[in-house]
């Protein structure tokens, strides 16, 4: 059995914390409405041109790339958006790297010091949420354990999808993220127990 540092096991919730305390800048049209598509192979390709955008963009900066989310999950149900995580040794000063991804398209949405350093950006299309992480940030490798332990165990990913089908029609998004929490703990409960 593997074992992981209480920060990882440990989900971030601060509920002092709403996530308007982050935005800086008008949020996505993502944000307002919940459209949950069938997978679609695409996605993979879309991540591949978003990982070579950033190297070029950045340099030596970028530590690593990874595509996480529901769009990472061959097979996968999920919103058409993208989310990759990009980390960095820092996230503190933002002009070592926001402007270069501005140059490229991108947008800071959310600044969240209190979550790991946190920083969300959307490109101009909306379809790529850019999550940015300082090195040492739990949330990165939680995304990562999510991910592949759907890729590899369907009763688990078909059980994340149909919560996902309900939730979309039932709620708005902010709503919807916040109530998939419950599954996603469930899942997770798992993950640490294998």
């Amino acid at each position: 059995m593997t074992e992981y540092p209480p920060e990882v096991m440990r989900r971030f919730h601060d509920p002092s914390r709403p996530i308007s305390d982050g935005v800086v800048r008008e949020p996505p049209r993502g944000w307002r409405a919940v459209a949950i598509e069938d997978y679609d192979p695409s996605w993979v390709e879309r991540f591949e041109a978003v990982r070579s955008l950033l190297r070029e963009a950045l340099g030596d900066l970028v530590l690593d790339v990874q595509h996480v989310g529901s769009t990472s999950v061959p097979g996968l149900a999920a919103k058409p958006i993208v989310d990759v995580d990009l980390l960095l040794e820092d996230t503190e000063d933002e002009s070592r790297y926001l402007p270069a991804l501005e140059r490229r398209g991108y947008w800071l949405v959310l600044r969240e010091p209190w979550w790991h350093g946190h920083r969300m950006l959307v490109d101009t299309a909306e379809d790529v949420h850019l999550h940015v992480w300082p090195r040492g940030a739990p949330e990165p490798v939680r995304h990562r354990l999510f991910r592949d332990w759907l890729r590899s165990h369907p009763e688990d990913r078909e059980l994340y999808a149909s919560t996902k089908r309900r939730l979309a029609g039932e709620i708005p998004d902010q709503d919807y993220t916040l109530a998939k929490n419950e599954v996603i703990d469930e899942i997770y409960t798992r993950i640490f127990k294998a």
